[in-house]
């Protein structure tokens, strides 16, 4: 367990992980949050007992940023060696083989923005505000903002946020595709991102992993090349218990009760 993020499981709710960000006021991304975060990442992957995942910075603030103090006195060499680094900690996120869904309150900014784009799902409260800011520093988002972001909303519309730096508000994020849920103010991000993965914690774990390392490795590809990935993740999931338990509770018109395996 880490000094700024937590992965914790919750009694009420067995399956959930919730990697939780803990870096009080404002969740400011520093070094040793980007490290901690990809350690989570890395649990959060490795544990069966996790099925689903959310990442969330409590009810007041998601994470406004990376921190600017801490980075104000860096030059090219120190940020060339470090950038690499920055993207991992994101990418460690978004490579979680389970579905993983951003809760939302209060500011996600730049790299906190970064952070949501790398889950697979956003909910956020009703007043919650989303941006990349960092061209207002005289720099661009550095952990994926400006690829994710205009894979998510399209291009013209990412270009827009970038070039502005504008804070968004929560029912134009919504708008825009780039939140997928609202939560009416005064009810709480995480009871809503815990609603919103129970599908998934007694589904057929392995076609899940399969199912989002074909979406998101087709979106890197050609479409040829993406075909040939479903086609071969489809072909596996053949070798998995579930595709049995699956097919055979098909057959019956039983409910299935998917292992995981």
């Amino acid at each position: 367990m880490g000094e700024f993020v937590r992965l914790e499981t919750l009694d009420e709710q067995p399956g959930v992980g919730v990697i939780r960000l803990t870096r009080p006021p404002m969740n400011a991304l520093n070094r040793a949050v980007q490290d901690e975060l990809r350690a989570a990442a890395g649990e959060a992957t490795s544990r069966d007992d996790i099925r689903a995942v959310i990442v969330y910075g409590g009810e007041k603030v998601f994470a406004a940023g990376a921190d600017i103090k801490e980075m104000a006195d860096e030059g090219y060499a120190q940020m060339a060696a470090r950038a690499p680094e920055l993207t991992a900690a994101f990418d460690a996120v978004a490579r979680i083989p389970k579905p993983v869904v951003a809760a939302i309150a209060g500011y996600a900014l730049g790299g906190g923005c970064e952070l949501a784009l790398a889950c697979d799902f956003r909910i956020a409260a009703a007043d919650a505000k989303l941006g990349q800011p960092e061209i207002g520093l005289g720099i661009i988002p550095g952990a994926g903002g400006t690829q994710r972001l205009p894979r998510l909303i399209g291009p013209s519309k990412a270009k827009e946020l970038i070039f502005t730096g504008r804070h968004v508000a929560a029912e134009e994020a919504l708008r825009l595709g780039l939140v997928d849920a609202l939560v009416p103010a005064g009810e709480s991000v995480l009871d809503a991102a815990v609603a919103s993965v129970q599908p998934y914690l007694t589904g057929p774990a392995q076609a899940l992993r399969a199912a989002k390392q074909a979406i998101d490795g087709g979106l890197s590809v050609d479409l040829a090349s993406g075909l040939a990935l479903e086609s071969h993740l489809f072909a596996a999931l053949f070798a998995t218990e579930d595709k049995n338990v699956g097919m055979r509770a098909f057959v019956a018109k039983a409910k299935p009760d998917f292992t995981g395996k």
